[in-house]
């Protein structure tokens, strides 16, 4: 482009100093040149540019392959966090569903036990207040 400049500049010289050597088709010559210069220089920065769009492209679909892999991790890893606490509180609740049946049995028992006791205080109380030969669960005509 600097030579093209420079061709210019002395064809115009040329031209303004009325240098009978000067040739207008060398002027229009040298414009063609101009224009053959700027559309290879636009070219070039259009490659350029597709250049920059292409690496640009492919860094975004490596930003999205590593996010789709980041995802992809933390989707597993609640997941089995997930299914983990599923099996302790389904183990929890199976203790606790462990403990009630117990608790009730025992209750059961206790209360069999109350009524043996009572039956037995009933029947010491009769005895001791006079009434051996009838029995608890009957009751006397008189």
């Amino acid at each position: 482009m600097e030579a093209l400049l420079s061709q210019f500049t002395f064809l115009s010289d040329q031209a303004i100093q009325g240098n009978k050597n000067f040739d207008p088709s060398a002027m229009e010559d040298l414009m063609k040149l101009f224009e053959i210069e700027s559309y290879k220089a636009w070219a070039a920065l259009e490659l350029e540019e597709d250049k920059q769009v292409k690496g640009a492209e492919i860094t975004m679909q490596q930003a999205e392959d590593y996010f789709d892999s980041v995802m992809e991790t933390a989707v597993d890893e609640f997941r089995r966090f997930e299914e983990e606490m599923e099996r302790e509180s389904k183990a929890e609740l199976s203790g606790v569903d462990d403990t009630a049946e117990t608790v009730k049995k025992m209750g059961d028992l206790m209360e069999k036990g109350a009524n043996i006791a009572s039956k037995l205080y009933v029947e010491a109380a009769m005895k001791s207040a006079g009434f051996n030969g009838l029995s608890p669960n009957k009751v006397h005509p008189s």
